[in-house]
């Protein structure tokens, strides 16, 4: 495949990964989650430990457009030394900066974000993943790194809404798998991730993709690789005016799509967060530690109906 040589190895990676094959997508797992250990082997060594031989890595390389493994090698080096020259960048760009001034530069970059987002988000995809969610027998949801936080918020609050969810947590591609090997048709996953790109997040799309799964991307582009699989693309912009992820656009949708849900069953949803309001009050779980039996609260282990017939009792 023929790139422009301005266009990055992970890049190209990742645009050339759903065509590889099974020996290739192992090289490329493995370059992109270990690029500070790849980038000072040897096409042999690669080869030793993701069990390839030397020539299958060499051919990886120039599937993805060098003239081969030497090549490959500098463009990765260049990769990465960009990858950790952005503390560099960022002292460049605020080293004279107060920190007011910081403060007010991240904020608006921010809400440019949130802006770009409000523009170019598709509408109609939102609708689709709303109703997605709702008939799946089981959402999965798989965000990695930066986009975990993404991911328990999400989780915790499709709990309320709902059953059956499955929060996949992991560093192993196998243990992710166990996780989802019962996925089929009736269920789907939300795959988030933003650049760089987690190559195990892709797995998981790709996996329940396999499957007949729907897949749902909460990601930044129509160049992300995470649409490869995914029949619902959530575009959220994430560009960054530090080495910090920006998530504030992703997690506006996120917030949208749960108050989309509520709204499609409310009753439901009502019912639930009643249930667990009476459980938080009768254990007492946004309450001090100390027990205070002298005051209104409810005791630990005493439904809040029967804490009240008890000071009727006494009152009387």
């Amino acid at each position: 495949m023929k790139f422009e040589k301005d266009v990055d190895v992970i890049t190209r990676i990742n645009e050339c990964y759903s065509k590889m094959s099974k020996g290739k997508k192992s090289i490329a797992q493995y370059i992109c989650d270990h690029y500070e250990q790849a980038v000072f082997m040897t096409a042999a060594e690669v080869g030793k430990i993701v069990g390839m031989s030397e020539s299958t890595v060499v051919r990886f390389a120039m599937s993805i457009g060098y003239d081969g493994y030497p090549e490959f090698q500098r463009a990765l080096s260049v990769w990465v030394s960009d990858k950790f020259g952005s503390l560099d960048k960022v002292g460049r760009k605020f080293g004279r900066s107060s920190e007011g001034e910081i403060l007010q530069t991240i904020l608006k970059s921010d809400i440019s974000n949130i802006e770009n987002t409000i523009n170019s988000i598709d509408v109609a995809a939102f609708k689709t993943a709303v109703d997605i969610i709702l008939k799946a027998k089981t959402v999965y949801i798989v965000g990695l790194r930066s986009c975990e936080p993404l991911a328990d918020f999400l989780h915790f609050y499709l709990n309320i809404i709902r059953g059956n969810n499955v929060l996949i947590r992991t560093t192993s591609v196998s243990e992710m798998f166990e996780q989802m090997i019962r996925i089929n048709d009736r269920d789907c996953i939300i795959g988030i991730s933003f650049p760089r790109y987690s190559m195990r997040t892709l797995k998981c799309m790709e996996f329940a993709n396999d499957r007949n799964a729907k897949v749902i991307t909460i990601t930044d582009s129509v160049h992300s690789p995470m649409n490869l699989y995914s029949s619902c693309n959530l575009l959220a912009k994430s560009e960054m005016a530090s080495i910090v992820d920006s998530l504030v656009a992703p997690l506006s949708v996120i917030n949208a799509l749960v108050v989309a849900l509520c709204m499609k069953r409310p009753n439901d949803v009502k019912a639930d967060l009643k249930m667990l309001e009476e459980a938080w009050n009768n254990y007492q779980v946004y309450l001090n530690d100390e027990i205070d039996f002298a005051s209104d609260a409810p005791m630990i282990g005493m439904p809040v109906q029967n804490r009240e017939k008890d000071l009727n009792q006494e009152e009387s």
